[in-house]
This record gives C-alpha cells, structure tokens and sequence, in this order.
C-alpha cells in the first residue's frame, strides 16, 4: 500500500513536537499496568461504559441512530434488535466484544478483516464479508442527502482484492522491520480507508480496525475508553485530516502527517479521559462531581439522566440530579422537559 512501502516510510519525517507526542504516549501506556493492579474492579466499570459509547458513537457517525436506553440494553445483550440501526448496532457490539476477547489470537489479516465485516452485518438480512462488486465514492452530502462534492474516488473493485492483499503484506513487513508502532497503525488504517474495499461498513471496520491494532501494540486504553466518542465529537477534523491525507494517495505523493497528528491527539486526549475517570472513581464522591461534568462536556446533543447514569458508572442517580441543578442554576445547561421525559442541552 502507498503509505506501508519501506521508501514511503523512510522518507518520513518527524518534528520535535511530534517526537514529544509518542514519548507521552508511551508513559501513559507504561501506566497501564499500574492502573490494572490497583483497582481491577474499577476498571470493569469503565469497560462496560466504553463498550456501551462506543457502539453508539461509531454508528452515529455513520447516521446510525437509537435511544440511548436501547442502545445500552443492547449493548449488555438484555433485548434483541427491532429494526435496521438497532441490528447494526448490535453488530457492532458483537465485534468490538470479539476484539477485547480475542485481540491476542486475531492478527491483522484479510480474513480477519472480512470475519469483523461478517460480524456487522450479522443480525442484517444482507450477508457481509465480501469486497465491493462496484464503485464506490467518498463523497460529502448536503442536509437533504444529494452529494456535494466528492472528497475521494478509492481503488477499484477490480483491484481491491489484492490492494488488500498488499495491504496486510506491507503491515506485516513494517512489524517485522521493527517500524515505529505509532507511525505503522494509523498508516494501516489511512490505506484501508483509501482502498474502501466494502459496499458498505468501511468507515465502522477501520474503527474496529484501530481498536484491534491498539491491542496487538500493547495501548490498552481503548478498552476502557470509547476512541469513538472522541472521534465523534471532533468529527469535522477526523474527516478534514482524512481527506487532507488522502489526496494524491493513488500517485504516492499524499502527505500522511495531517492525519497522523490527528489520531495522536485523538490517543492523547483518550489517555487523560482514562486517568480522570479512573482517579475520579478511585478518590470518591467529590470526584464523581468531576465526572458527572467530564461527562456533560462530553455530550454533543440532548441527553437524559439515564445518558448519564451509563457514563458515570458507580454514581448514583439523586448525586446525577443534583448536579446538574447546580449546572442549571449556573446558566450551563438547560433543561426540556419535566420527568422522565426531560432532556438536557449544554449552553
């Protein structure tokens, strides 16, 4: 693939701020062990939540929606989905579980990635695991779903099988030559993108895709934090630094680094999340203030004291009320709504 050759990888070049970023990111995953040891249990409850975010952050993205309270029921497998996104989503759930069971015994492949396209289209009447049979665009719509523009034109049907076949060659071959983890990673899922070797579904295989890899490198933090979510709420620079990458890939000559200092960032801010959230845990009730806010920030749209509930788990329901009174009283956010019914939005 164009950005996996051994000559494109040698002609890269990082800045001091660069080099500055990976050396943070490999403190915070000499971290995790530590983190592991001192309170196990805790980190369960953050599992279940990240599990929970990012089931319904990667499918949002893709305009795959639900009620969060659904979401959530299927996510911990108490309800069987009723309707398309609800089957989608259930897909994505069954996948991601797959991959912080089994990360270890699941190389990157083209049969795993054709077994988690599988996995997704599962409870759909539509088979998945099988490369696009015509061409496809990335393209941008407008409100009323007519195109845009188009932001990028990927390989051919005709080409992708062994685009992908490359494609796990030189992943490979960039392991075993002992390249940089945090340069080969977010390079294997630019070249996925760009090969788009799915109908459909390719923008939720390359997230799963990252979870994976982040496993096999040893940055756990994607079990305890939804990458997805953060994907989401900065989704204007997630799709500008993709396409930004993307241009000229076809000929060799993209420049990777928009996207590269990207996903860093997106890595970076997963890390603190996990601290402040794990530490708020630890400490106790003025820290579950902390993380009652952590989380309304967080929000990109309307949410229910339910929302809440799944992402602070361990704080009760009164200690959600009261601090979000407190929020209302200060004029940062307002509520729609009485009961069960009512909806906060951040000002």
């Amino acid at each position: 693939m164009h950005s996996l050759s051994p000559q494109f990888l040698d002609r890269l070049r990082l800045t001091t701020e660069d080099a500055t970023t990976l050396t943070a990111l490999g403190e915070y995953r000499g971290k995790q062990e530590l983190f592991r040891k001192q309170a196990p249990q805790l980190l369960d409850s953050l599992r279940q939540a990240a599990v929970i975010e990012s089931s319904e952050s990667s499918n949002r993205l893709e305009g795959v929606t639900a009620p969060h309270d659904r979401i959530e029921a299927l996510v911990l497998k108490s309800t069987t989905p009723q309707n398309r996104s609800e089957q989608e989503i259930a897909g994505y759930r069954d996948a991601l579980n797959l991959i912080h069971e089994s990360a270890a015994d699941m190389p990157f492949s083209v049969n795993v990635i054709l077994q988690l396209h599988t996995m997704l289209s599962r409870y759909l009447p539509q088979p998945g695991g099988h490369w696009k049979s015509t061409q496809n665009k990335i393209v941008e719509r407008n409100p009323d779903g007519t195109v845009r523009r188009v932001r990028f034109v990927p390989v051919t049907p005709v080409a992708t099988p062994q685009a992908m076949d490359d494609l796990e060659d030189l992943s490979q071959q960039g392991i075993r030559d002992g390249r940089e983890p945090l340069i080969l990673l977010p390079l294997m899922v630019l070249d996925f993108l760009c090969v788009h070797p799915f109908t459909d579904g390719n923008g939720r295989v390359a997230r799963l895709l990252t979870v994976l890899l982040l496993h096999h490198f040893q940055y756990d933090v994607a079990r305890y934090v939804s990458l997805e979510r953060i994907f989401e709420e900065s989704k204007e620079s997630y799709y500008d630094t993709l396409e930004a990458s993307s241009q000229a890939w076809h000929e060799g000559e993209h420049d990777v680094m928009p996207w590269m200092t990207y996903f860093w960032g997106v890595l970076l801010r997963a890390y603190r999340d996990f601290e402040d959230r794990f530490g708020a845990l630890r400490i106790g009730r003025g820290s579950k203030t902390d993380l009652i806010e952590a989380a309304v920030q967080r929000r990109v749209g309307p949410f229910a004291i339910s929302d809440l509930e799944g992402d602070c788990p361990g704080v009760s329901r009164d200690w959600v009320r009261i601090v979000l009174r407190r929020l209302r009283d200060e004029g940062k956010i307002v509520v729609r709504g009485k009961g069960r019914g009512a909806k906060w939005t951040r000002v």
